[in-house]
């Protein structure tokens, strides 16, 4: 007689990263193990929740979905709940606050190689490809270096041996992540570097796009600019993490090797790679942040102009240096200060995005009706809605459109 197969409902909170952690925890699960997933993700035997705890909102959206899962547990929906990720790892007693969770597991201290070919979240045509796990910074606010460890790069035979699964299995974006991936093979024996790995990506057979995502701005090199120039794969798509751009911010941020770097990164850039799509992410109402050091910040990306932007307020983060710092803005001032940053980038992208209509582009198409630009990075930057003309592209084929009309931060186009 057969054995019934246990269930599985999933959620994953957080960014790309912890999307991978899951997506190789259970692919290990229903590769090994009798189970499979349940075609409702509110009624399963067991309910994995991968969290995240980087921010206090994203704590309050785990503490969310935890109680939520017991909930359902108590109702019968399901049978047993686990809670895995950055929060259970930084708060190891919390599991006493919800005494439904039956297991509470931390980050693996151990890299965890993922069976091929493997679960995939998002779709067919493109995936997350990730180099490496920890960080090597100690930024003053950050808290990820104490949950995710010391930076661990993965073997580069690992790495190549999934990217061909993947290109394989039809995946036609690789997606590169890591907490930074420009330091990848710092300790590798021998020596590698993060070009040295994306020239052995590049050199894989097949018609596909490598996008590099997180580049710090003092770590990018000449060698990553003329990959990003040269490299029959490379998208030409940059996301520099500025946090600020005034001097004194970043030094009490512990980011001062990159406060020149910071000042020049997006016109370095536009000068060296001819076409370059450039994000950004920058921190408000960090501990010194005077009304007139955040003026500067404002003219600063005013004068820098990049093509995609996210803030978020800063909030102190227990065991960080910052948490300690004096002269931090009022939480209201901070978020005031976020939405004004934001209102800029916004009416930035309209003028950016105005020009760019009746032009033609090559995209990918991501899911029926919808495509990706090389501009346009996952979960991120917005989509391109194909119109019906008739004609219906496979999910994973390069296409060409012409953008028509601009919505919100996404486009409508119709196929050439």
């Amino acid at each position: 007689m057969t054995k019934k197969k246990t269930t599985l409902a999933l959620v994953s909170l957080g960014c790309a990263k912890n999307a991978v952690d899951l997506q190789v925890m259970a692919g290990n699960l229903l590769k090994d193990k009798n189970c499979t997933l349940s075609p409702d993700p509110d009624r399963a035997d067991v309910v994995i929740v991968n969290t995240c705890a980087f921010i206090a909102s994203a704590r309050e959206e785990a503490e969310a979905e935890i109680r939520r899962a017991v909930q359902l547990k108590a109702n019968g929906n399901y049978g047993r709940v686990v809670v895995a990720g950055c929060y259970p790892k930084r708060y190891p007693k919390a599991a006493a606050k919800f005494p439904g969770v039956d297991v509470w597991q931390g980050v693996p201290e151990t890299w965890i190689e993922p069976k091929l070919p493997e679960l995939r979240f998002t779709g067919r045509a493109f995936a997350y490809l990730k180099i490496a796990e920890g960080c090597a910074h100690r930024c003053a606010y950050c808290a990820i270096p104490a949950i995710r460890g010391r930076y661990r790069s993965r073997p580069v035979r690992a790495i190549l041996r999934e990217a061909r699964a993947l290109l394989q299995s039809g995946c036609r974006e690789l997606n590169i992540v890591a907490q930074d991936p420009m330091l990848y093979g710092v300790d590798l024996k021998p020596r590698l570097s993060l070009t040295d790995l994306l020239w052995k990506i590049d050199r894989l057979p097949g018609d596909f796009w490598v996008r590099v995502l997180y580049s710090y701005p003092s770590e990018i090199t000449e060698e990553f600019i003329d990959w990003l120039n040269t490299a029959r794969h490379a998208v030409r798509y940059v996301d520099v993490p500025l946090q600020h751009t005034v001097p004194e911010i970043l030094v009490k941020m512990n980011r001062k090797a990159a406060v020149t770097p910071t000042l020049v990164a997006a016109e370095a850039l536009r000068a060296c790679v001819p076409g370059i799509t450039l994000r950004t992410t920058v921190m408000t109402g960090f501990p010194g942040e005077t009304d007139l050091r955040f003026r500067r910040l404002r003219a600063d990306l005013r004068r820098m102009q990049f093509d995609h932007l996210g803030a978020f307020a800063y909030s102190p983060e227990q065991g960080t240096a910052a948490a300690r710092m004096a002269g931090r803005p009022a939480k209201k001032t901070a978020e005031a200060r976020e939405k004004l940053i934001m209102a800029d980038a916004a009416a930035l992208w309209r003028v950016k995005a105005k020009r760019m209509i009746g032009q033609t582009f090559p995209a990918l198409v991501v899911a029926p009706g919808v495509a990706r630009l090389a501009s346009q990075a996952p979960d991120v930057d917005g989509v391109t809605y194909l119109l019906d003309t008739g004609v219906n592209p496979a999910v994973g084929a390069f296409i060409t459109v012409r953008l028509v009309k601009v919505c919100g931060f996404d486009f409508e186009a119709e196929i050439v």
